[in-house]
């Protein structure tokens, strides 16, 4: 069994087995080239050509092709279907007695330690926050309809804390409606306990929606009106600053997707930099992770999307990870690394950065998109031990 998204090339590099290419090339009818360039998703075979790898192969020709799930596939175990059903309101009877704003705050505290530290931390998510937000959007409704204020806040503090993390978790599984859905929630919520500090937390989030969706010149606008937002609020100044770097390093990211790399290196210099000289490293305001470190996983950033990996590669050597709280932005961090190696055709170097990345934090791994092209192109591409080992880390993350 291979993976639905695995392309052509890949399932029939995988099916080849220890088969020699220019024994199978030459029983196909094909060059060997020819078959090295399909493995490599180079080249398209027609039907033909495909009907008669797949009768070589010992194979039915539709395991060549990508799989499509079936059309009357049960959903509601799903965990995204389970968070879904919870935001839009099905959970306990609205004559249930909610639980308190104490307990609630504790538990979304614990949902975010998880989310940040654990190395299963999607399987962590699934099992916790269903419930979780069903016992939430309960509280939140019996809150607005009584007449206890300081409750009130308290659990619409604990409510946008908790639509955050459903922000970043949902984004990840690749449901950017339902995160769309989770950061509004969480503005609503963080608007209504008029709370600067978690207003900004939401706007950082909701950038990061619109950033998901292919829309940086919009995450990039918005980040920066609320930094300036940030600037005149109420707050504590280590809570200013964190907040107000957290959202330029939103804008950091949206010029350099837009190709506007001395706009984002310049901003990350004399915005995000003297920011991050107030907010030590751990102290994670808003769960954004913003840090000194943070801020130089971000140079690398700009370098990597430059396509300047020599210049992305010299900066990440120089940078001790230790101090960031947030297991998300260490795994981002490695694999952008490893996406430099692989830039430079350096797949030894690459598939070291993956296997590191499988230790710290797997779930991530199998379920990244670039992680997977990764893979995939050191098992295309490395020499036969190192695509071995890379073949073994596609098996363990259920490519193949």
């Amino acid at each position: 069994m291979v993976a639905a998204d695995l392309p052509i090339g890949d399932r029939v590099r995988h099916y080849r087995g220890g088969r020699r290419q220019d024994a199978v090339a030459g029983l196909v009818g094909i060059s060997p080239d020819y078959l090295s360039q399909i493995e490599r998703g180079l080249k398209v075979p027609s039907l033909q050509i495909l009907y008669a790898l797949a009768q070589e192969l010992g194979v039915p020709t539709a395991a060549l092709l990508s799989d499509q799930p079936p059309a009357d596939e049960e959903t509601g175990t799903l965990p995204e279907t389970a968070v879904g059903r919870a935001l839009l309101g099905y959970g306990p009877a609205r004559s249930a007695e909610p639980e308190s704003a104490s307990v609630l705050r504790d538990r979304v505290e614990g949902a975010w330690q998880s989310w940040q530290t654990v190395p299963g931390r999607f399987t962590a998510a699934a099992q916790t926050l269903p419930a979780l937000v069903a016992d939430m959007e309960h509280a939140v409704r019996a809150a607005r309809a009584g007449a206890d204020v300081a409750q009130r806040r308290a659990v619409l503090q604990a409510a946008a804390d908790l639509y955050c993390l459903l922000r970043s978790y949902l984004r990840r599984i690749g449901r950017v409606d339902l995160a769309t859905l989770a950061a509004d929630r969480a503005m609503r919520a963080a608007e209504d306990a008029d709370d600067p500090l978690r207003i900004a937390a939401a706007q950082w989030n909701l950038a990061h929606v619109l950033l998901a969706a292919g829309q940086p010149a919009e995450a990039e606008e918005l980040a920066l009106r609320a930094a300036e937002r940030v600037a005149v609020a109420r707050m504590p100044e280590t809570e200013r600053a964190a907040m107000g770097g957290a959202l330029q390093l939103v804008a950091v990211v949206g010029a350099a997707r837009r190709r506007r790399w001395w706009e984002a290196r310049e901003r990350l210099r004399e915005h995000a930099a003297p920011a991050a000289r107030v907010v030590p490293d751990g102290s994670n305001f808003g769960w954004t992770a913003f840090g000194p470190t943070n801020v130089a996983v971000h140079a690398v950033s700009i370098e990597m999307e430059a396509g300047e990996t020599g210049e992305a590669l010299h900066t990440a050597d120089a940078i001790d990870i230790s101090g960031l709280p947030s297991r998300e932005r260490e795994f981002t961090f490695g694999l952008e690394v490893a996406a430099c190696h692989s830039q430079r055709r350096d797949d030894a170097a690459a598939l070291l950065s993956l296997l590191s990345l499988e230790a710290i934090a797997p779930e991530d791994l199998a379920r990244t998109p670039l992680a997977r092209h990764l893979v995939l192109t050191v098992i295309r591409r490395a020499r036969a031990m190192q695509a071995r080992q890379a073949e073994h880390l596609a098996e363990r993350i259920g490519l193949f």
